[in-house]
């Protein structure tokens, strides 16, 4: 349950307003598929910078916040890719016949319990399918008949596989049948018409994020945003705050103005970091994270209006 503190008196909004400060998952470790099996993946939690003590007390932060920019993250935010992404593999996997030897009768295919879980273990689709195939054995393919057995060979494997599953990926975006995530397209048009400025900082390729933004958002609205970060842009990746930090710069707007979307707590570290204040939409992969430093926390944008977010930046409680 989060607290805000509104005219002076506590406000306590219940998890049926789908604002909490934390969700917690009861997905259990257990088999993902009949030949592999993972431990249990702990959750990701950091040191809050103002970690709650037990409420005793609030009062309204003495330097209220005025919301000049909203900055959205795409992947889990604007587009809940990660499914999308699974297609691909999946359809990558049927269309060249992979099987690996744990299970020749078909073709490698990975539920969404499966990769829910492996996503975070594993970063990069490349690497994705390199440990794969080495916990699950070398498959048979198209490409090799019999499974590869050097480096050469494996590497081939999967450079074909990768590059098959991207235009795979790009054909699910620009098929039409990909929407934008509720409330999302609503909330910018919102932002606009308020005369605030509105971002997407991604820690994506710029390719990729172009691509979903264009068939997502619209050309129209894409060419309108007021700043445009990918991962390209910047140094380091999140969870370090310089994309906020440079958004901030190119926006012209104090950090301390700017709300950030995210979905995940590696983006919320970072708009933190920053000294932005954020919220969050989670998705089914990061609803059990640890999203404590998160002003508010949705299932989705829905129901979100622009002025909730203004309030909740003028209205930020500390505990007294």
């Amino acid at each position: 349950m989060a607290v805000y503190c509104c005219n002076h008196s506590a406000m306590l909004l219940s998890p049926s307003t789908a604002v909490s400060t934390s969700v917690s998952s009861s997905s259990s470790s257990s088999s993902l598929i009949g030949f592999l099996s993972f431990p249990r993946l702990k959750t990701l939690r950091f040191k809050s910078r103002n970690a709650y003590p037990k409420l005793r007390g609030f009062s309204v932060s003495a330097s209220s916040r005025s919301l000049e920019a909203l900055i959205f993250d795409c992947d889990g935010v604007i587009l809940e890719s990660e499914n999308l992404h699974r297609q691909a593999y999946n359809d990558a996997f049927s269309h060249f016949n992979v099987r690996c030897p744990s299970s020749p009768a078909e073709s490698v295919n990975w539920s969404l319990e499966f990769y829910d879980k492996f996503q975070n273990l594993v970063g990069g689709g490349k690497p994705k399918m390199r440990w794969y195939f080495r916990e699950n054995g070398w498959p048979s393919s198209t490409v090799f008949e019999s499974p590869p057995e050097n480096d050469d060979d494996q590497a081939k494997l999967v450079d074909t596989l990768q590059d098959w599953k991207t235009e795979r990926y790009k054909e699910i975006i620009k098929s039409g049948s990909v929407e934008a995530r509720p409330g999302v397209v609503r909330l910018m048009d919102e932002a606009r018409a308020a005369g605030k400025k509105v971002a997407v900082c991604s820690a994506a390729t710029k390719s990729s994020v172009i691509l979903c933004l264009e068939n997502l958002i619209e050309l129209e609205r894409f060419k309108g945003l007021d700043c445009f970060l990918a991962g390209d842009d910047v140094k380091e990746k999140k969870p370090d705050p310089s994309i906020y930090i440079t958004a901030a710069e190119k926006l012209g707007v104090s950090v301390k103005d700017c709300l950030v979307i995210e979905d995940s707590v590696i983006g919320l570290q970072a708009a933190t970091k920053a000294g932005m204040s954020c919220v969050i939409t989670y998705t089914s992969s990061t609803s059990d994270q640890d999203f404590k430093d998160a002003i508010a926390v949705y299932p989705d944008l829905n129901n979100v209006k622009l002025k909730d977010l203004e309030t909740l930046l003028q209205t930020i409680v500390t505990a007294a």
